[in-house]
């Protein structure tokens, strides 16, 4: 009831068993090259079950403010967001000290669901906007906890984590690879693109069980974390905050409009998002998600 997997956070799990897989081989494969066979087995076993981090909160916790910038609030920031999150977790049966309170120092209206345990809402958030949007806004990031989508999103990062760093030193060598054959000759960097082009074309008839789904991945990635904005949003709205959520979206579209009346007043170049950029967005637009809560306004939700 605390926290749970729904149907988003399983979706997010699936589409990792490949990186999964992946990164499996490269940890056992320079395990192998640095203890042997026998102890490769133990290296592969421990990474296995460091997954298990992701749910121990002190981890969470030295990660949300070492590597997130997070912060505890300051005693006044507690005094105004605690009674807020107790209205909030009141509402949906949740206990309040399941989750730790944590602030980011940012002028933009936002907040996180961290892990399994941390809520984070920046100064602006907690300082700028009613009680009753705070609320929304918190609601919103408890609906992200109790669908899974915070743990779910980090330990699938965490066990795709060896494979995408092995990718990214595959390409640098490949870019060295490719800058030392340009000084040589145009032939050799022909050579050498074939010879490139030749391994990804094997892997996708040997294993296209492994390489296409990686492949698909960011997008389908993109797609579930859409999909678990709504689920949030949907919380909200069923604790009774779709018209508090409905505001809060109005106002990140009003900033969003003043930067852009902003760029153009300024004569900047305003580049727009191309379509393949909206299938990696991870957020759908404001007005999506606003038209998503007007079923809930009509209900008087």
């Amino acid at each position: 009831h605390q926290r749970g997997a729904d149907a988003t956070a399983i979706g997010r799990l699936l589409i990792h068993v490949p990186g999964l897989v992946v990164s499996l081989a490269v940890v056992a494969t320079v395990a192998a090259a640095f203890v042997g066979s026998a102890g490769a087995w133990l290296v592969v076993l421990l990474w296995l079950a460091s997954g298990a981090f992701v749910f121990h909160r002190p981890t969470e916790l030295a990660f949300a403010r070492r590597v997130l910038k997070l912060r505890t609030p300051l005693a006044d920031e507690r005094a105004r967001l605690e009674p807020v999150w107790r209205e909030v977790t009141a509402r949906a049966g949740i206990e309040a000290q399941s989750y730790e309170l944590m602030v980011e120092n940012s002028t933009e209206l936002n907040a996180s669901a961290v892990a399994g345990h941390v809520v984070s809402v920046t100064t602006y958030a907690l300082n700028e906007i009613p009680s009753s949007n705070l609320a929304a806004v918190l609601a919103h990031e408890l609906g992200h906890h109790t669908g899974g989508h915070a743990w779910a999103g980090l330990l699938g990062y965490w066990y795709s984590l060896p494979g995408r760093i092995a990718w990214a030193l595959t390409k640098g060598l490949a870019r060295i690879a490719l800058a030392v054959a340009s000084v040589f000759s145009i032939a050799a960097t022909g050579f050498l693109l074939l010879f490139m082009g030749f391994f990804l074309v094997a892997g996708l008839l040997v294993i296209p069980y492994i390489t296409i789904p990686l492949v698909l991945a960011p997008y389908l990635l993109a797609y579930m974390g859409r999909k678990g904005e709504l689920r949030a949003d949907q919380q909200a709205a069923v604790l009774g905050f779709a018209g508090q959520m409905t505001q809060v979206l109005y106002q990140l579209q009003a900033q969003e409009d003043a930067l852009k009346a902003h760029a153009r007043a300024t004569r900047q170049r305003l580049k727009e998002p191309g379509k393949l950029a909206r299938l990696l967005s991870t957020h759908p637009d404001n007005y999506t998600r606003i038209r998503a809560l007007e079923p809930y306004l009509r209900t008087g939700l």
